[in-house]
């Protein structure tokens, strides 16, 4: 059981690489350092919003709309950090030392 939380902390770990990518390429994108017209940067880009859009969605249908300024990814990453450092530690000590009443 503690090898499956290992990988789970892999994964958000990885998840979390992919949303800061996201970012700084959004933000490359947006001040015109490097276009989509690129068939590299346009594939890396489709695929990390393919990533990142189902994770989004949810959080931006509760979020008011700001306009330009996209807050989804940084509640992304706080849930990633809180899931990582709080729940699946917590999580892990529960199965080497048994619950605590």
């Amino acid at each position: 059981m503690l090898a499956v939380l290992q990988i789970i902390q892999l994964l958000l770990n990885l998840l979390w690489w992919v949303i800061v990518i996201q970012a700084i390429l959004s933000w490359l994108i947006a001040f015109n350092i490097i276009n989509t017209y690129n068939d590299f940067v346009r594939s890396v880009w489709n695929a990390l919003q393919r990533i990142t859009e189902p994770l989004y969605r949810p959080i931006r249908r509760i979020l008011p709309d700001f306009g330009a300024l996209d807050l989804s990814p940084l509640i992304v990453l706080l849930l990633i950090y809180i899931l990582s450092s709080i729940v699946l530690p917590n999580i892990a000590a529960s199965l080497v030392y048994g619950p605590t009443v």
